[in-house]
């Protein structure tokens, strides 16, 4: 990917590219149907964007992607750190 691209994402969201990068990397493999993988990944997510997910919220995230079987890929992560801001 163009590094233009990461500086972007940067810039807009605060957040260090490389973090972004190992925790996709992270997530190619990872089972999205066990809870405990799913709330390691929302807590990793949440560190790398400096945000408190409540108890509450973190619980109705991680029930949506073990019940929808919802994919976490790079796209995702971004788009959920851009909605943090």
């Amino acid at each position: 990917m163009d590094n233009q691209f990461f500086k972007n994402i940067e810039k807009k969201t605060g957040v260090n590219m490389k973090d972004v990068l190992e925790l996709a990397n992270s997530l190619q493999n990872a089972n999205f149907k066990d809870e405990k993988t799913v709330r390691h990944v929302i807590k990793r997510v949440a560190q790398i964007a400096n945000r408190k997910v409540p108890k509450e919220l973190e619980d109705q995230i991680v029930k949506t992607i073990i019940q929808n079987g919802k994919q976490l890929d790079f796209s995702t992560i971004a788009n959920m750190l851009n909605n943090k801001k």
